[in-house]
């Protein structure tokens, strides 16, 4: 088993011991994401697992926030800088910059983890291509 899988398997058994698996999270019947097109060819099989293995960038983003150099070359430690978002709102969850859920933060075991609350659908993404 792989170390990611390691990982992944340590942050279900820590949401589940801490009882935050559930909360806030909508449960899904797994019989609603069953495929129902044809069965895939070799061929597609092939192709489908020559892209599974491209690395990607996942970033949580907080808020972002427009400043002049002036106001960015005067900041040190200790200065706040203002963000658009409001406290308490969902996080944005980007893969290669585009945004694909939205999500809140939790603490299990001492690190920091993402619980999505939201993803976005494949037609949403497609029309903000557009």
């Amino acid at each position: 088993m792989s170390t990611e899988q390691d990982m992944a398997d340590e942050w279900a058994a820590a949401l589940e011991e801490s009882g935050d698996a559930d909360s806030g999270a909508t449960n899904i019947d797994l019989d609603e994401l069953k495929d129902t097109a044809a069965p895939m060819s070799k061929d597609e099989l092939a192709r489908l697992d020559s892209i599974l293995d491209i690395p990607v960038t996942i970033s949580m983003e907080v808020g972002r926030s427009k400043i002049n150099i002036r106001n960015l070359l005067q900041l040190n430690q200790g200065s706040v800088v203002e963000l658009e978002r409001v406290a308490g709102e969902p996080l944005d969850v980007l893969v290669n910059g585009t945004l694909i859920a939205h999500g809140e933060v939790v603490v299990v075991n001492d690190k920091f983890g993402i619980r999505l609350t939201d993803v976005i659908s494949q037609t949403e993404r497609i029309k903000k291509l557009k």
